[in-house]
């Protein structure tokens, strides 16, 4: 890109900051009437558009497979009619959401007779930067204009065509609500030096949600001067304990790995306490290998099992995002939460048992932003936390974990009401 092209980027990007900077003001603001307006509008025109955006998430889809992205990654982008259901009914449950904005925590008077509370305000300009899911447009807007913030959103080029058309329709069902259109931009360029600017620009930008591969985050750790709400990959597991029922853990393993590979709350590795193997894995490696899973295991798995191909240290630390997993049998509870101590990204992990002792054990000492007892590690949604939908799951151990939903896009300022009290005055 030539001096003068950069220098334009430079602007347009610094534009799109005093915009949202602006638009925040008044979406603060906006009665909680006004903002589900937008969003209802913009889940009919969802629906009204389908063969357009479809259309235009064709061109994505094209190019991804003409580039050799992988089928899960291209799965990712699809934007068929459930998907577009899907976001359509997330925009309305979020609309019907009570608004966060001004509601007052519990008041304490103290004993010079003066309230004192915290009140739920808006972040302010949130920059969201993503790649492949055309989705996370949708989810992102919808959630950050019922928090009250103005966003900026930089989706992956792989999702560039379906990124600005869904980019129109949020700006249409702003507008038929009487909101600025700029609450919500949906920068326009592949250009990667465009992150660079959104990053740094710390006068109009409050915070920096990254959902992307750990290529990104780094990146972003590294050059980011906006505080960042880091999602970092999912690296998840299962831990089928020695009193599991067989049943429940054969379903519920292939669930957490065969529901969508390309998603971050797949079960990448299953821990498998060596009491219950030989009852557990020998029919659970047949359904997966019919479902053309690859398998890699420890050298007990394969002593167990015909068809499974040796793992190594990578494997424990990979994130596959495919029909690809890694098996290892245990000797104690202890011996599983090490292994998820060391390799976990902090994500999402699970323990299947019938003992609640151990369960909840497993849930109190691992230490990631879900920990779920008797279910698959897919759950890992905002939509299915009840949240309408989230802007990613956040392994921050700050400020918000977990699915980020619409607690986690405000703060709290704090607010006292007296009756002209004078400090220093009995």
């Amino acid at each position: 890109m030539t001096e003068q092209n950069q220098d334009q980027l430079t602007q347009e990007m610094l534009e799109m900051g005093r915009q949202a900077r602006a638009a925040s003001r008044i979406v603060r603001n906006a009665s909680d009437t006004k903002k589900s307006k937008a969003l209802l509008a913009m889940a009919q025109l969802l629906e009204a558009n389908k063969s357009q955006l479809q259309a235009e998430n064709a061109k994505d889809i094209a190019a991804a497979e003409q580039n050799g992205l992988e089928p899960a990654l291209v799965d990712r982008l699809k934007l068929s009619d459930q998907a577009l259901s899907t976001m359509a009914t997330g925009l309305r449950q979020i609309a019907a959401m009570p608004d966060p904005v001004g509601s007052i925590g519990p008041t304490t008077k103290r004993p010079n007779g003066l309230d004192v509370a915290q009140m739920r305000v808006p972040l302010g300009v949130i920059g969201i930067i993503y790649e492949s899911r055309p989705n996370v447009t949708i989810d992102a807007a919808a959630l950050c204009l019922k928090s009250g913030n103005a966003t900026i959103l930089r989706g992956g080029s792989e999702a560039f065509y379906s990124n600005q058309a869904l980019g129109k329709i949020i700006q249409q069902g702003l507008a038929e609500a009487g909101l600025p259109e700029h609450a919500v931009q949906v920068v326009a360029t592949t250009d990667r030096n465009a992150v660079g600017h959104l990053i740094t620009m710390t006068e109009h930008v409050d915070v920096i949600v990254p959902r992307g591969g750990k290529g990104l985050i780094a990146r972003l750790t590294a050059d980011a001067k906006v505080p960042l709400i880091k999602h970092l990959d999912g690296n998840c597991h299962v831990y089928i304990d020695k009193d599991a029922d067989v049943s429940k853990a054969h379903r519920i393993a292939v669930n957490a790995k065969t529901y969508r590979y390309g998603i971050c709350g797949t079960m990448e590795t299953l821990l498998v306490h060596h009491e219950i193997a030989p009852a557990v894995l020998p029919e659970l490696a047949q359904t997966f290998q019919e479902m053309q899973v690859e398998l890699r295991g420890c050298e007990r798995t394969r002593a167990l099992l015909s068809g499974v191909n040796p793992a190594d240290e990578s494997d424990w630390e990979t994130e596959y995002l495919a029909p690809v997993l890694a098996i290892r049998i245990v000797n104690t509870l202890n011996e599983a939460m090490d292994h998820i101590e060391h390799y976990s990204s902090g994500h999402t992990e699970s323990i299947v048992t019938e003992n609640l002792t151990t369960a909840r054990r497993f849930q109190r000492e691992v230490d990631s932003s879900s920990v779920y007892i008797n279910l698959p590690t897919c759950f890992a949604d905002g939509f299915e936390y009840g949240l309408g939908a989230e802007i990613g799951i956040s392994t921050n151990r700050l400020h918000a974990r977990g699915p980020v939903g619409l607690e986690g896009l405000t703060t709290q300022k704090w607010v006292l009401t007296g009756d002209a009290q004078l400090r220093g005055q009995k």
